[in-house]
């Protein structure tokens, strides 16, 4: 029998995505619109998704370079629609968030162009797909040495949020984590490099702050505690040790990163030391926008679209009509 924490339990790897990606097959096809599908990673993804029945794609971009690189690297195209924008990458981007809005699309998918560019036509004032809610991203990750799926946020968008941001931040992730089927009530551990609110470490003033707003209903659906420094987030023991009893510490679901660097970081440090695989979306946009990397492996973009077709399809059950 083991001896370690619970939360600290590994499962194989890749397991969680199995359970991800068997929960999206089970819902209705998502329509998903992918931006610039040009190159082999990013136009697999997205066919490799739709065999699943996870999303129905419609390819947005150069009709022929897209057919070119299905014929080049033996990909079916034959049971998607591709609509041709033949010029920049940015027409690309700019077509596709104008389907969002003419309704032929619930999901918008990064193809083999820029973040930049895609996200430039997302967050355009005009004709973008903002909200009143901060945009952020989440890592969606399956590390093998720990019992949960973690979120890790933002390690994407926001450079240096302030506690507004960081306010929408959080409560993107919640919202995510309880309309994909990730469970109800998630831990979040609001992260710096100490557990104590000191006035030297900006950082740990923010967070308590958080957690009074969770206390005051500013932040709903979960349960907050920070300060928190990695270790006594996620070991039991570690934070048994520190003396911290809260019921988020030593098996966090969801990482508040300070900011992007240290949030990409700890993402990458994941991937690479720890070997968990990571998938990304971007939420507070009108639709979830997946965004993939070409350092990405079929299995993680698989589940990226996994994670947006779950949350499409929560908020297709809430709002039908507006869905419809």
């Amino acid at each position: 029998m083991s001896t370690k924490p619970a939360a600290a339990i590994g499962t194989q790897p890749g397991s969680k995505y199995d359970k991800l990606i068997a929960a999206a097959k089970g819902v209705p096809t998502v329509s998903t619109i992918v931006v610039h599908p040009c190159d082999e990673s990013s136009l697999r993804g997205a066919i490799e998704s739709a065999e699943a029945g996870i999303i129905k794609a419609i390819l947005v971009g150069p009709a022929a370079r897209i057919k070119d690189a299905a014929a080049k690297h033996n990909l079916n195209i034959s049971g998607c629609e591709v609509v041709d924008t033949p010029n920049t990458e940015a027409d690309a981007a700019t077509k596709g968030v104008e389907l969002i809005h003419q309704g032929k699309g619930e999901v918008l998918m990064k193809g083999s162009l820029h973040t930049d560019e895609i996200m430039r036509a997302v967050t355009a004032k005009v004709g973008g797909l903002r909200t009143d809610r901060r945009i952020s991203h989440v890592f969606v990750m399956d590390v093998p040495a720990y019992a949960d799926t973690v979120f890790v946020t933002d390690a994407a968008i926001n450079i240096a949020p302030d506690l507004d941001a960081k306010r929408d931040i959080i409560q993107n992730a919640v919202d995510l984590f309880n309309q994909a089927g990730f469970g109800t009530t998630p831990r979040v551990a609001i992260l710096s490099a100490v557990e104590t609110v000191t006035s030297k470490i900006p950082s740990t003033i923010e967070a308590a702050a958080l957690c009074k707003m969770a206390d005051r209903k500013q932040i709903t659906g979960a349960l907050l505690d920070g300060p928190l420094a990695f270790d006594n987030a996620i070991d039991l023991e570690a934070a048994r040790i520190k003396g911290i009893k809260s019921e988020v510490a030593g098996r966090a679901q969801i990482l508040v990163v300070p900011d992007l660097e240290s949030g990409n970081m700890l993402a990458k440090n994941l991937t690479y030391f720890a070997k968990a695989d990571g998938a990304g979306v971007v939420l507070g946009a009108r639709v979830p926008v997946v965004l993939t990397s070409r350092a990405d492996s079929s299995r993680s973009r698989m589940a990226s679209a996994a994670i947006a077709a779950l949350q499409a399809n929560a908020r297709r059950k809430a709002t039908p009509i507006a869905a419809a």
